[in-house]
């Protein structure tokens, strides 16, 4: 029989917080962010324990280490700060401290008054024992303690104020006997992303309908000159759909009809034609060199471009001739095209990713990746990532990622939640959410407590849209004007980063090809649209505004921190988010109904918004610049619909004068 020395691994740590699937896969953060941890740590007996949160940038040798603090029932917690793009590594460490259990000892004994005599010279041998194990900088110090320390013929008071010092038993927890440390026995990790990762705002278009003249198919010249539309509305990425050349075979016609007509465009998603594939570029929308000037002029209007990418084909692509190994060939000796019964997609033939010649494909697509980061993308949404191999997007996007850490992927993925997860553990940066068919209030509160409070706030960003040229819910065809300013405060102060498909957003655009369709009637998926960006009725300035205010708010730029309040009516929905500092705080209350005004009380947690029970406060509803003087946690709201559907309010700390109570009287 083996005895096991009873001193080593008497600490435990366990329960780590963050540690996504047993440290099988990152958690995210973003550059300048606080990694917050915690653990269980804890010992048989009574003694004094000392853990510290390890952290080191992956590429470093050694570790950086930082105290963590008892909370309470044997729950530690530490932090550091993560300042460059990358990977870090973290883990912890935990020891049982004789110094500072024997220091814990004598304060007691010496608050009860009994004879302290020999523990001090206890002590004074414990700090010899850590002398022996520390460098000669701080072996000097800690043998001239330990001298005073046990000194008899000084007086005991100073002995024990000596015991006492913060500064001696921060030293002496340095050097403690290795067989006596406990490590956790994993090193997690956390992906590093650039800022906008964690706050942007979308904005979707067509290049080819940014043309201002009609009948003409648009250029990236044209959507140079729509930039400054973009940025005068407040966005700050431009998400181009598919740009390279359309196929001709099976070319889909208006409304997605089998047979196309001479002019009709078809699907920017067909992708390759005898122009090229995926590193080429729709010869009506211009040269590679217009795309390399567009990127330039979008980033000197502090706008990005994301560029959308597709792994599909349309039956002309040069893949199909030159890889044929990469495609599902039928019996008939006809490629199978892509299918989601009972939608048919005969335009487009999906990649075969269990072909023999995996290696070859897995390199084409990385490759096409890195042609577009060549050309100044930094930002990609990925179409359809769930309908290819999990093992090839961790692939690749690690080594995407391993050279250019400031991408960011963006994840169209509308399956089922699992399988959304399962792709942002593995690398995309941000996701694509329900959010559109959420409208009720039990809805969006279940939805977005899952999202920010649950393990998944580590690894799963939501980027929210109420619109897509493939979503026009129920809710924005049946809601009018009202349902479209509803849709676009939730999603621009729900979610950190959101996005609109313009300009069939701002213009209100509600039809339907059908009753029971999400599809929109004359889809610019299939046709050139010609936008009268300038009509009386669009929500330009209204969008304008909101996107002003998550600019100027920092509690809206991030998805922590959010807080349901409750209301008395079930069409009214209220919640605050604020700063970690509670520095600024934003209240929104929006109205659910699109058709009728809606009242009711609110009742606020004062605590979460930073405000005292016994306190007046005044309400500056930034939509419309209205002041209101609240006071306690129940007031009055009324939401009319066809004015402003909402308020987004900033509350006003301060003792307000008479003075200020007449003017709202």
């Amino acid at each position: 029989m083996t005895i096991v020395d009873n001193e080593a691994g008497r600490v435990v740590i366990e329960r780590v917080d963050p540690e996504i699937d047993e440290g099988r896969f990152p958690i995210k953060r973003v550059v300048g962010e606080e990694v917050v941890v915690e653990a269980d740590v804890f010992a048989d007996g009574h003694d004094v324990l000392s853990a510290v949160l390890l952290y080191r940038f992956e590429d470093d040798l050694s570790w950086e280490e930082t105290p963590m603090e008892p909370l309470v029932n044997d729950r530690w917690r530490g932090s550091f700060r993560v300042s460059k793009l990358g990977r870090y590594r973290y883990t912890i460490r935990a020891w049982v401290d004789p110094f500072r259990s024997w220091r814990s000892d004598l304060e007691k004994r010496v608050k009860a008054g009994q004879d302290i005599s020999v523990d001090l010279l206890v002590g004074a041998g414990l700090l010899e024992q850590v002398r022996q194990r520390a460098p000669s900088a701080d072996a000097g110090r800690l043998g001239k303690w330990a001298n005073e320390l046990g000194a008899t013929k000084k007086r005991e008071a100073e002995r024990v104020r000596l015991a006492l010092d913060d500064n001696v038993a921060a030293v002496a927890s340095m050097y403690t006997d290795a067989d006596l440390v406990t490590t956790y026995p994993k090193e997690l990790s956390v992906v590093v992303d650039p800022e906008k990762a964690r706050f942007g705002t979308w904005y979707e278009m067509f290049p080819r309908s940014c043309t201002p003249d009609h009948g003409r198919h648009g250029t990236l010249k044209d959507c140079e000159k729509r930039l400054r539309y973009v940025a005068d509305l407040g966005f700050d990425v431009v998400y181009l759909p598919p740009i390279h050349p359309i196929g001709h075979t099976n070319r889909k016609g208006r409304n997605n009809a089998l047979d196309a007509e001479a002019n009709d465009p078809g699907t920017p998603w067909a992708i390759g034609s005898e122009a090229g594939g995926h590193k080429s570029i729709h010869p009506e929308l211009g040269s590679l060199e217009d795309f390399r000037g567009f990127v330039s002029n979008a980033r000197k209007r502090g706008i990005e471009v994301a560029l959308d990418i597709a792994f599909q084909c349309s039956p002309d692509h040069p893949y199909v001739k030159e890889h044929p190994e990469w495609f599902v060939w039928r019996p008939d000796g006809t490629v199978q095209y892509a299918e989601n019964p009972p939608k048919k997609y005969q335009d487009i033939y999906p990649f075969n990713f269990d072909t023999v010649d995996r290696q070859g494909l897995w390199e084409e697509m990385k490759s096409i990746f890195e042609f577009w980061i060549e050309q100044g993308v930094r930002i990609f949404r990925v179409d359809n990532p769930h309908t290819k191999p999990f093992v090839f997007w961790e692939w690749l996007i690690g080594e995407l990622k391993r050279d250019h850490p400031d991408l960011i992927f963006l994840a169209e993925a509308f399956t089922r939640p699992k399988i959304m997860y399962r792709l942002a553990k593995l690398g995309f940066t941000q996701s694509y959410t329900y959010f559109a068919w959420r409208s009720s209030k039990w809805e969006l509160t279940q939805y977005f407590t899952e999202l920010t409070k649950t393990e998944v706030k580590d690894f799963f960003r939501p980027n929210l849209w109420p619109n897509t040229p493939d979503i026009l819910t129920e809710y924005l065809q049946y809601g009018g004007r009202p349902a479209f300013m509803i849709r676009l405060v939730l999603a621009a102060t729900l979610g950190a980063s959101y996005g609109i498909y313009g300009p069939a957003f701002e213009l209100c655009e509600a039809r339907a090809r059908e009753a029971g369709s999400e599809e929109y009637l004359d889809s610019e998926k299939y046709e050139i649209k010609h936008w009268d960006l300038d009509r009386a009725d669009s929500l330009r300035e209204f969008i304008s505004l909101v996107n002003r205010i998550r600019r100027d708010n920092a509690a809206l730029q991030s998805n922590s921190n959010l807080h349901f309040h409750n209301v008395g009516n079930e069409q009214l929905i209220c919640y605050s988010k604020r700063t970690d500092d509670s520095s600024n705080v934003i209240l929104v209350i929006v109205n659910l109904d699109p058709h009728h005004t809606q009242s009711g009380w609110v009742d606020l947690d004062l605590a979460e918004l930073g405000l005292r029970d016994s306190d007046p406060y005044q309400m500056h509803d930034l939509l419309s610049g209205a002041r209101y003087l609240w006071h306690g946690p129940h007031n009055y709201v009324e939401l009319n619909p066809h004015a402003v559907p909402a308020h987004i309010l900033r509350p006003r700390r301060k003792v307000l004068s008479e003075q200020d109570f007449d003017y709202y009287l």
